[in-house]
């Protein structure tokens, strides 16, 4: 199933939460602690053991859960501080508590890390704002600092569902991220001629108005780092635009923070245009895609972004950084 979400930001937790809903593994319960715990002093009573870099065991008390934000520190990192405008790479996993039980929800530890930035729930952006990268956080959040008293049905999440995360912080990009090779074309010819300055969205000029029938993927700065492969988790920045109108339909810029994919993933995380025209492109660069209807959206289009089904569409995607999964 092609998924629009993936070329359209949306806020951090629904992203994450979606992606573990997604799995068709069933969840796991934590380990409990064997007495009843106060409830008072339950949050802080989570535990959590284990290495930075693998998954943590986590041990959750059979009780209700408390009404307070908890947050430690279990490894401390030596990295940059993590800030409001920084995206972060990240491997984490995350439990619903609710009652006296809890349940694993998500653990990118056995799959590929995520991004997290923009738009945060108020509970994540406590715990992580100032933390220095290569830490590990435990962060237990109740209802008031993450989906209120309404929660969210479709993500599974009552109004008294409290989120328990354990957070390991890999990485940090800031918002205006993007290509760091060197300049070796501005695209133009047939296709759109791309100008940029340093730190903001690229901006495309048509003069054209016959798209290419295929895939078209060019290279307009070569970047120094590795050959981005499938499989692997890539961060990056994007602009897109429907050749047809010539304007934008989406952008990472204007979101706050990069995008993170896995490229070749079944089912597909990104449109089939971006898992053929980045496969074999250097970390590091910024590359053009024209993508015609068939690697695109298909027939049905995106009518929520006004892409129709015969709309061939244009990015300029920067990336900057890969991880393996695993």
């Amino acid at each position: 199933m092609r998924r629009f979400l993936a070329l359209i930001a949306i806020p951090l937790l629904a992203c994450v939460v979606l992606t573990a809903c997604g799995s068709s593994k069933p969840a796991a319960s934590a380990s409990s602690s064997s007495s009843a715990v106060p409830s008072v002093a339950a949050n802080t009573s989570v535990t959590a053991t284990g290495s930075f870099g693998k998954a943590p065991t986590v041990t959750i008390p059979k009780a209700q859960p408390g009404a307070s934000l908890a947050v430690r520190t279990l490894i401390q990192g030596t990295g940059a501080p993590f800030t409001k405008t920084d995206a972060m790479a990240a491997n984490f996993v995350l439990y619903f508590w609710s009652g006296t039980t809890s349940t694993l929800k998500a653990n990118t530890f056995t799959s590929s890390p995520t991004v997290i930035g923009g738009t945060m729930l108020p509970g994540l952006e406590s715990a992580l704002i100032g933390k220095k990268v290569g830490s590990r956080i435990l962060a237990v959040i109740p209802p008031a600092d993450g989906y209120g008293t309404s929660g969210n049905a479709q993500l599974g999440i009552t109004g008294s569902t409290t989120l328990v995360f354990v957070i390991d912080m890999l990485k940090s990009y800031s918002d205006t991220a993007g290509a760091t090779g060197a300049q070796v074309s501005n695209g133009g010819g047939t296709l759109p001629t791309v100008s940029a300055k340093t730190g903001t969205a690229p901006t495309l000029t048509f003069s054209s108005s016959t798209p290419p029938k295929s895939l078209v993927s060019q290279t307009l700065v070569k970047g120094g780092g590795p050959k981005v492969a499938k499989g692997e988790y890539v961060i990056a920045q994007y602009v897109g635009y429907i050749w047809r109108t010539k304007k934008v339909f989406g952008s990472s810029w204007s979101s706050g923070s990069p995008f993170g994919f896995v490229i070749g993933a079944s089912p597909e995380q990104v449109i089939p245009g971006w898992d053929k025209g980045l496969v074999g492109q250097t970390v590091g660069s910024r590359v053009m895609l024209s993508i015609p209807p068939a690697q695109g959206y298909g027939s049905s289009g995106a009518s929520q972004a006004g892409i129709k089904g015969t709309d061939t569409l244009m990015f300029v995607v920067d990336i900057i950084d890969a991880f393996k999964q695993g």
